[in-house]
């Protein structure tokens, strides 16, 4: 079996809205979304508060992957040095084929490049592979909300990880 090329990293533009409108829409379930599904009229993928240059894009073959929005996680200046994931989604057909990996490590290097030194994000409780693909990568947990979320009839731990930089 031969593995793929792993995935060209980028920071999104403009043109990608709709790509990444998609690839959300098509993604979209409960093992991640606290959100309800999205509904026609769709609202735009980028907006005023995150922009393309928050957003990482995984690429193969000029086919969009998968992304990840990079922010803070507060507009405190006592925690400006910590970034977080504030959206990551991987095209079903890709997962398990290094593009979410290749994400997270970009993401590292640019809250780097930025001057952050913490890397924090928030999952739920069920979605067992994210948590391992983040232990993998050197987040551990720091904290859970349990029960703090009621989705599909079943209540679901808000589960908080970070990494030092």
């Amino acid at each position: 079996m031969s593995v793929p090329h792993p995935p060209r990293i980028r920071r999104a533009t403009a043109a990608d809205e709709d790509a990444l409108g998609r690839l959300d829409r098509a993604t979209w379930s409960t093992v991640h979304a606290v959100q309800p599904p999205p509904r026609p009229p769709y609202e735009p993928f980028f907006t005023e508060r995150f922009g393309p240059g928050d957003h990482l894009v995984a690429e193969r073959e000029g086919r969009v992957l998968g992304y990840l929005r990079l922010g803070f996680p507060t507009s405190l200046a006592a925690n400006a040095h910590v970034r977080q994931i504030l959206g990551f989604v991987v095209a079903e057909e890709a997962r398990g084929a290094g593009v979410g990996r290749a994400l997270l490590r970009a993401a590292a290097e640019e809250a780097r490049r930025q001057g952050a030194r913490r890397l924090t994000l928030r999952v739920l409780g069920h979605n067992t592979p994210a948590r391992r693909l983040y232990e993998s990568e050197g987040f551990v947990v720091e904290g859970v909300l349990p029960e703090e979320f009621l989705l599909d009839g079943a209540y679901v731990d808000d589960v908080l990880m970070g990494r030092t930089l």
